[in-house]
């Protein structure tokens, strides 16, 4: 027996796959998406136990966010917000806040894995707005794969059902303003650089959850609070940081399908931290909603 097969580890790191691009790009999205479960137990642990105000919360996870950003955001320099689509920048800002605040209301009152699942079903709102504001052709396959991913959202959410939630509908309100979040940016990105994109949303988030985070009243925050509000804020930049990389590793063809990796840690994440255990329609419903996003992918693919 030669030392290569006595010591597995070993052979994995001599085998090329696990030095090529393809495994770090995967690697990176999955550990991404750990982070992010991790931002979201912390997150409903903030809001369901301890009973501390969305909007606070969401303030603070993007104070700490800004904070880490401060070095970028010295280097690159107010030069940076030249821009000659303020309007655009400024709703843009405004519906990924309202995102973010609808989530976060989300997980304070349904459980990890019907709010992660509906999230999900933010690409299919991005393919709708595509059409309506910047006149993408959808053609009837894709039209078909959103609407069996919208029938996924509609088995998870059950409206029919008796334990169904009204507060259930803030995952899906905030996977509509995320959509509407990534169609502006897709327009911005075509006529101004990545950087000024990112520093409007950098600069402006926090000031505006502030406001929100004010309105919503004044509360006492213990030590506990402030650690875990500090410790997702890292994990949040931490986790889009690991997603830049991903994305510039490999073709987002490629990366992409790894993201729905976060549906089964978030599940797990819930179960360990508050014993949520999903029932048998979340997985026919979020399946729909994979099966569905993988097929537009994969369309997507072909025809570039």
């Amino acid at each position: 027996m030669n030392q290569t097969s006595q010591n597995p580890a070993r052979a994995s790191e001599q085998d090329p796959f696990f030095r090529s691009a393809a495994f770090r790009a995967a690697a990176f999205m999955i550990v991404a998406g750990a982070f992010f479960a991790l931002v979201n137990v912390t997150t409903q642990f903030l809001t369901m136990r301890l009973g501390l105000s969305s909007p606070l919360v969401v303030f603070g996870q993007y104070l700490v966010a800004l904070l880490l950003s401060l070095p970028w955001l010295v280097r690159v320099g107010l030069s940076a917000m030249k821009t000659r689509h303020l309007g655009h920048h400024l709703l843009r800002v405004l519906f990924a806040v309202l995102g973010v605040q609808a989530w976060v209301a989300g997980l304070a009152h349904v459980p990890i894995w019907q709010a992660i699942a509906l999230i999900m079903t933010s690409p299919f709102f991005v393919t709708i707005g595509a059409r309506l504001f910047l006149g993408e052709q959808i053609g009837w396959h894709r039209l078909s794969a959103t609407l069996i991913g919208f029938v996924g959202g509609m088995i998870i959410l059950a409206p029919w059902s008796d334990a169904f939630s009204v507060h259930a509908l803030w995952p899906v309100v905030a996977a509509i303003f995320w959509a509407a979040t990534s169609v502006l940016t897709k327009s911005l990105t075509s006529q101004e650089p990545a950087t000024t994109v990112t520093v409007y949303l950098l600069v402006l988030m926090t000031p505006i959850n502030g406001l929100l985070a004010l309105g919503s009243g004044f509360e006492t925050i213990s030590s506990l609070m402030v650690a875990l509000i500090i410790g997702s804020g890292i994990l949040t930049m931490l986790a889009q940081f690991l997603i830049a990389k991903a994305y510039a590793t490999a073709d987002a063809t490629y990366v992409q399908p790894f993201d729905h990796v976060k549906l089964p840690l978030n599940v797990l994440g819930g179960f360990l931290a508050f014993g949520f255990a999903p029932p048998g329609q979340l997985w026919l419903g979020a399946g729909l909603i994979v099966a569905a996003s993988l097929y537009i992918i994969h369309r997507e693919a072909r025809s570039s």
